[in-house]
């Protein structure tokens, strides 16, 4: 394990890596700040408004969420020019997580800025068009997709169950109900953001725990990766062959931070990873 980034996030959040610039992005959704780093050099993006997850377009261009809007965000200048609303007359809500579907579409989920019960939901924006797919969401979390993209797998954190549901192989759709792909309440571990690898393994940060547990398709629990903050808050896979796990984490909460808590860490030759799906516009 290494630090990746040393900056304290109070609430780090949607890792990026942009498969064609080899460099990551993430979120400071608290302190409204986009970050990218590649090597040695690191940039900072001041937002005006909480954004928090992030799909890349093109070698220039992301997609990005704030917290009443999808926005086309340009790398080199950090201009946006507004994609679709997104709850905009609802200022309870913020977006959360998110990430890109094996279509091109980009999924996104949002809760209430302080966790209001129910008042978020899960939508996909695809091509043009956002609808909601998952609603009475409290805190949306580990949006991610099976390699053969059969399932997408989404959490309620308050929940403590990680959920899937089928996809329709053809438009990416959800093609079905909802099931429990893993209920953690026993163990009392808080799922956070998620990622799949290339074996369809699913890698979830397990907010308050200090660790990113990983589990088969099956929901079989494979290991644990103990993260040296408190609260990891979603992982991606990157690096040169895409086998380095990148975790990002938070401080937010906690009384007594840990001299390494909201930083962003790296743990190399994790597992197979797969490149983050290119968003259509």
């Amino acid at each position: 394990m290494s630090t990746f980034d040393s900056h304290t996030c109070l609430l780090g959040e949607g890792p990026l890596w942009h498969p064609t610039r080899n460099t990551l992005f993430w979120f400071d959704i608290a302190r409204k700040t986009l970050f990218s780093r590649k090597g040695a050099t690191r940039r900072e993006y001041p937002l005006d408004a909480h954004y928090s997850a992030a799909g890349w377009v093109d070698d220039d261009t992301l997609v990005i969420a704030s917290e009443t809007a999808l926005w086309r965000f340009d790398i080199g200048s950090g201009t946006r020019t507004h994609l679709v609303d997104l709850e905009a007359d609802n200022a309870i809500t913020r977006s959360n997580d998110g990430r890109a579907d094996p279509w091109g579409g980009f999924w996104i989920g949002t809760m209430g800025k302080t966790a209001e019960p129910k008042a978020g939901a899960i939508y996909r924006y695809y091509r043009g068009t956002l609808r909601q797919v998952v609603g009475d969401i409290t805190i949306s979390n580990a949006i991610c997709f099976a390699p053969d993209h059969s399932h997408a797998y989404y959490t309620d954190t308050t929940t403590r169950q990680i959920m899937r549901i089928a996809l329709d192989a053809k438009t990416g759709w959800p093609d079905g109900d909802p099931e429990v792909f893993k209920d953690l309440a026993a163990d009392g571990l808080n799922p956070d953001g998620a990622v799949t690898d290339a074996s369809g393994n699913i890698w979830v940060a397990l907010w308050g725990a200090g660790q990113v547990a990983c589990f088969a398709p099956d929901g079989t629990a494979l290991r644990q990766i103990e993260v040296p903050a408190a609260q990891p808050t979603c992982p991606a896979f990157g690096g040169p062959d895409l086998r380095d796990l990148y975790v990002t984490s938070a401080t937010q909460g906690l009384k007594k931070p840990g001299a390494t808590d909201g930083m962003t860490f790296c743990f190399p030759d994790v597992s197979k990873g797969l490149p983050e799906p290119q968003v259509i516009l």
